[in-house]
């Protein structure tokens, strides 16, 4: 078998995502043959290297699940949290392997979530949120103006949350803002409070709530009811399986959004080139 990064085979593992196996890595509860590594570029082979994790030996990859939820409002997306409140893990029953939200619904969201232990997709879904297509239903105080629907399906400008602009610079201590990717905006219901069906191709955190404040109107609810190829079908509360058939989609998805990234930067950094090369050479007409 050959040597793998140690975060993948940690995930594969069904120990934790990617990402939480990186900060495992880094913050020396990761050891191999006996030695504490911190290196995320660390290779390892699990058939003839001795891998530990908390001091948990592995054993293997442990088998995939995957779980499509329907979750309630009241819930956090985590799988413990410290202020005490219900996380969505409360509401697996009958489910042995460990499996973790990919990523996430703040707590007064609802609708699907996807959980599970192949901490290889999860990464790639959530690298490539910026490309896989999230449904939402959304219901709004007061009906918004033609001219703020259209910014929001060109993309606009909101606060970046956590991050403020440091001293020395002009604006300091007001929070940083960041542009929006277009979205596909399509009124649904209209009455006094209009509802309307959202998708985004990106994930910052909180984005429709603040992408709605920014043209002057509180989100009452949200419901999430597609993800990529997956729709919701599930009463609040409950959970399922996915079919072989959405999981091989799913990942089919994943990796159409990896290529579209990776294409996309790859034609920007050719056409910064050749600016660059034009810049350069007064005689290119």
């Amino acid at each position: 078998m050959p040597a793998e990064r140690l975060q993948k085979i940690i995930a594969a593992a069904g120990l934790a995502s990617r990402r939480k196996a990186e900060e495992l890595i880094t913050s020396g509860m990761v050891s191999v043959n006996g030695q504490i590594v911190t290196e995320l570029g660390t290779k390892a082979d699990l058939e003839h290297d001795h891998i530990r994790v908390n001091g948990k030996l592995l054993h293997g990859v442990e088998r995939h699940v995957y779980l499509l939820m329907n979750k309630p409002k009241g819930y956090v997306t985590t799988v413990r949290d410290p202020e005490g409140r219900p996380t969505v893990m409360d509401l697996l029953r009958g489910i042995r392997a460990r499996v973790y939200p990919v990523g996430r619904l703040d707590y007064a969201s609802e609708g699907l979530l996807l959980l599970t232990n192949d901490g290889e997709l999860a990464h790639r879904l959530m690298k490539a949120s910026s490309h896989v297509a999230k449904t939402y239903v959304v219901k709004v105080a007061g009906t918004p103006e033609t001219e703020g629907l259209e910014k929001l399906r060109r993309g606009l400008m909101i606060p970046a949350e956590n991050r403020i602009i440091p001293k020395g610079v002009r604006n300091a201590g007001k929070p940083q803002r960041v542009r929006t990717a277009p979205a596909k905006i399509r009124l649904v219901r209209e009455s006094e409070n209009p509802w309307f069906e959202v998708t985004l191709t990106e994930g910052k955190n909180r984005q429709i709530r603040r992408m709605f404040e920014e043209i002057g109107h509180h989100v009452e609810k949200i419901k999430r009811v597609r993800y990529g190829p997956l729709s919701l079908d599930l009463p609040p509360g409950e959970f399922r399986r996915l079919s072989i058939g959405e999981v091989e989609k799913l990942k089919a998805a994943a990796e159409l959004s990896q290529m579209r990234r990776t294409d996309g930067d790859a034609r920007a950094s050719m056409k910064a080139s050749k600016r660059r090369t034009r810049m350069s050479d007064p005689h290119e007409q």
